[in-house]
């Protein structure tokens, strides 16, 4: 296990050579063209602020009314970690995401990766979006996140009305 020091080392080294700034300006900048196009979309007030993140996921939230009548919404990720494009869906809180959660697995729906709740995980499902996926043709690569997003949402939508979906209030 590395020291403290000796990743921040590691980090000046890498920082020197330049290219993680810029790829890490052009990634943020992508979002907030993308936050940009979903806003004009979907509607400025279905849309959140965009989440900058510590290098492990940077995020924007859309705001269904069909999802935000049942305190949920879908988050449009980057995640680090996996270095690809995702839309979760999430929950108001823990609480509602457990209601949701167990909705889900009890369902045995498995359309999509169905996530269960632990320390540090926000999403409830959890789609693909992009993982090969090229900044330097944005228009393409929007449209993609675009198109498998509003299918995503349209999936979610679908399943809820089928089922009897929990009160989150309760």
């Amino acid at each position: 296990m590395h020291s403290i020091q000796e990743d921040m080392a590691e980090l000046r080294r890498q920082l020197e050579k330049g290219s993680i700034q810029k790829a890490y300006g052009a990634l943020l900048s992508y979002m907030m063209g993308l936050r940009t196009h979903l806003e004009n979309v979907y509607g400025d007030s279905a849309i959140s602020g965009l989440y900058q993140g510590y290098m492990d996921m940077t995020y924007f939230a859309l705001f269904p009314p069909a999802l935000k009548r049942r305190d949920l919404k879908v988050a449009i990720v980057f995640n680090y970690d996996a270095f690809r494009f995702e839309a979760w869906l999430a929950a108001r809180n823990r609480k509602v995401q457990r209601q949701y959660w167990e909705l889900f697995k009890d369902s045995q729906w498995n359309e999509y990766r169905v996530v269960a709740p632990t320390r540090g995980i926000d999403s409830i499902v959890e789609c693909d979006l992009a993982s090969d996926f090229d900044l330097s043709n944005p228009d393409a690569l929007t449209l993609r996140i675009e198109t498998t997003t509003a299918a995503f949402v349209d999936d979610m939508e679908r399943f809820l009305s089928q089922h009897q979906p929990p009160d989150p209030r309760v």
